[in-house]
């Protein structure tokens, strides 16, 4: 029998028993795939999170975990972090050694985080408009392109924020905000968050607020004390949830700006010494803030990834051994279950080289289609995998 016969017998036999046949090709694909997941999703993870935080000079923020900083800083994770008041953000503008972008990043609407920043971190960036325009006045927001095209929003319409719990008695209540643009997608955390003022986070906070002219349109029952220059009134005082060109003007906040809470800020130094006296000037002082490189943490970040990456591997290692022994045990009993059918074929001339390549045949007709499925699932892993990590970094 020739060896087309062979593959004939061979495929026939693989066929008739597909379900055997499917659960074997599986197993060793998922079993090959580990090894070679891990190993992709580590790359691109890499990757993804060394060329934001090289692209980042400096980070300023509240001690505690530079890791989680940087995180913050980064990808908006809004995982508790601490706030510093706004005035340790100008002490780094007052040095005229760096410029400094402002983030505020605490609230989310709909899962997306809403990101207070200034004009200038779309710039720094590099993030442009798909369409629309950029942020105008008070209670605008921009929407990163997942988040626009996931809530099928465009400039515009409306976005409310979420509160932080169902029943907030603290009086702060969700903000309804205009929707002025959408950005272009640029393949990172931007694409996921929505882009407000850093004052509008503010409001959302409740440090600002808008209410009717309370001298004017207040119920009676609602005012504590009235004089010349002050209206005093309860908190039964409707506050405005959405900023209008009507309205715009009775917003205001309470308080000296240069305390209101910020959670990072972006430093720009004006080149490596001002980033040098800067660094120098943060770890002499200590105190309560940290300035830190984004990309030194990163790449500690990294490290310690990439060990437990190895120790992953050695566990995938020998799981994949587990996995072939007991493969070839299954074709050890098939063929050993299949003694009469291979005698049989014997007895009307079939040689035994031919037999034993009908064998080999399957054996390899399975290990092939095990390496097609891990390629292609190494081809999407390529294609998804930056998408799979900016997901497990929200």
């Amino acid at each position: 029998m020739s060896m087309a016969g062979s593959l004939h017998l061979a495929w026939r036999y693989l066929a008739h028993h597909r379900v055997r046949t499917l659960l074997l090709i599986l197993a060793l694909g998922l079993t090959l795939s580990l090894p070679v997941a891990v190993r992709s999703l580590v790359e691109i993870a890499q990757q993804e999170l060394r060329a934001r935080a090289v692209a980042t000079p400096l980070v300023l923020g509240a001690k505690g975990s530079a890791v989680e900083l940087t995180l913050d800083a980064l990808y908006f994770r809004r995982r508790g972090m601490e706030t510093f008041p706004m005035m340790e953000m100008e002490k780094i503008r007052d040095s005229r050694l760096a410029k400094a972008i402002p983030l505020y990043v605490r609230f989310h609407a709909q899962g997306a985080p809403i990101v207070g920043t200034s004009l200038d971190y779309f710039s720094f960036r590099g993030v442009r408009l798909a369409e629309g325009r950029m942020l105008t006045r008070l209670g605008d927001c921009l929407l990163g392109s997942k988040v626009a095209r996931k809530l099928g929003l465009h400039p515009g319409g409306t976005l409310t924020s979420s509160p932080e719990q169902v029943f907030d008695i603290s009086g702060v209540y969700p903000l309804k905000m205009r929707v002025t643009g959408v950005l272009a997608k640029n393949g990172s955390a931007d694409d996921d968050a929505v882009f407000v003022d850093t004052k509008t986070a503010w409001v959302i906070e409740g440090i600002g607020h808008g209410h009717e002219d309370v001298a004017q349109a207040a119920p009676a029952n609602t005012v504590i004390e009235k004089k010349d220059y002050n209206v005093s009134v309860t908190k039964e005082v409707q506050m405005f949830t959405e900023v209008t060109d009507q309205n715009f003007a009775s917003f205001h906040f309470h308080g000296d700006a240069e305390t209101f809470p910020l959670t990072a800020a972006l430093v720009l130094p004006n080149n490596a010494k001002s980033a040098a006296l800067l660094l120098g000037r943060y770890q002499k002082e200590g105190g309560a803030m940290q300035l830190l490189r984004p990309a030194e943490e990163m790449d500690a970040l990294l490290a310690s990834l990439f060990q437990m990456e190895r120790f992953a591997l050695l566990l995938l290692v020998a799981l994949g051994l587990a996995v072939l022994l007991i493969t070839a045990l299954v074709f050890a009993l098939s063929f050993r279950l299949r003694r009469r059918e291979f005698a049989t074929l014997e007895d009307i001339g079939v040689a035994r080289g031919t037999v034993l390549a009908v064998k080999v045949l399957e054996i390899l007709m399975v290990g092939a289609a095990a390496l097609l499925f891990v390629w292609f699932l190494w081809a999407g892993l390529n294609r998804l995998g930056p998408e799979v990590v900016r997901f497990m970094l929200r």
